[in-house]
């Protein structure tokens, strides 16, 4: 089979500025990359590389040369597994979901998973920085619209101020069952994380994410052993990608959860490595988009079908664009379902 491929670049743009601890978005670059059969050009697989800027590791790149230059490698016969992708995990995701959509049909179906056949994948609302008004109402109007699971991003404002938002969510009528995730970007100091985390578990928090800086295993693996709430690891994940380093990682760390984001973990097949390693430790997870376009989106969510799900997953970011690609789900009562 003689395969060619194209490149295309798309500036997507934030409906509402996205706001986290770290930084804000008002548009983001996509390229969406097609291969096919040169005999069979009306068959082409697709596939989507989105880096996220602060936190890919090519973010920084001219990323379009880099994935011709990958491309090209799949096209003189190379196995995807013979390329060197190392710090490309956007780029590796694109070419190895356009592999197997072309493998497929070139029709976006990429897993064969319950998703497709009408099974839904429970999703968590997600809350993002605004004012803590803001961010209360956003919350409940979450919550109104059927999801029983809500995550606030948080760690910009006074935390006094977050602790009475969260505090007030959790008194509401709407709350008061709710599931609630914390996401803080990292932004708690090494030696108040811990002081922290207590006082938020007053509010019977689920879970936080990230909540220092990456790179400190010693802080981190102190603050795993002693939270009073489940720590779920995030941007600590995407540096490491030795099937032997993850198994150190979580042996050492302890994570009660980690989140897999195959953008920024170098695609599927490397995001099961994960999968893998966590149950042998007995740590949780869950798959977060990581701003990808509904192709993307898309991708991930079929692959996450296959696992069948139990705990919220963090897809529900597909309307977050003015100028999106067609969307192939719907969002109904926190669940997220495969549009036929």
């Amino acid at each position: 089979m003689k395969l060619q491929f194209a490149v295309e670049k798309h500036t997507l743009k934030f409906i509402t500025p996205t706001k986290t601890s770290r930084n804000t978005f008002d548009e983001k670059l996509h390229w969406i990359i097609k291969i096919w059969d040169v005999k069979k050009p009306e068959i082409a697989g697709i596939g989507e590389a989105a880096p996220l800027q602060y936190l890919s590791p090519e973010y920084n790149q001219n990323l379009e040369i880099t994935l011709i230059k990958k491309l090209d490698e799949i096209v003189s016969g190379k196995r995807l597994e013979d390329i060197d992708f190392c710090k490309l995990p956007s780029v590796k995701f694109a070419i190895e979901s356009a592999l197997i959509d072309l493998k497929n049909g070139g029709k976006q179906i990429y897993y064969n998973s319950a998703f497709l056949k009408g099974k839904p994948i429970p999703i968590n609302g997600l809350v993002w920085m605004n004012t803590p008004n803001e961010m209360l109402k956003e919350a409940i109007e979450k919550a109104k619209l059927g999801f029983n699971c809500i995550k606030f991003k948080i760690g910009s404002h006074d935390f006094d101020e977050e602790c009475k938002m969260i505090e007030t969510f959790r008194k509401s009528e709407w709350g008061k069952n709710c599931i609630i995730r914390l996401d803080a970007n990292g932004a708690f100091e090494n030696d108040e994380a811990l002081k922290k985390i207590s006082e938020l578990s007053k509010f019977k928090i689920d879970s936080i994410e990230q909540p220092v800086k990456p790179g400190q295993f010693d802080v981190l693996e102190n603050i795993c052993r002693n939270s009073k709430v489940k720590i779920a690891l995030d941007e600590e994940l995407i540096n490491i990608d030795d099937f032997e380093n993850i198994d150190q990682f979580l042996k050492l760390i302890r994570p009660q959860i980690i989140i897999i984001k195959p953008t920024l973990l170098g695609g599927i097949a490397e995001s099961e490595k994960w999968i893998a390693k966590s149950k042998k430790y007995e740590i949780d997870w869950w798959a977060t988009s990581a701003l990808e376009s509904n192709i993307g989106l898309n991708i991930i969510s079929q692959w996450v079908g296959k696992s069948k799900p139990v705990l919220h997953q963090g897809l529900g970011t597909g309307k977050l664009y003015k100028n999106n690609f067609a969307i192939k789900s719907n969002i109904s009562n926190g669940q997220l379902y495969y549009r036929v």
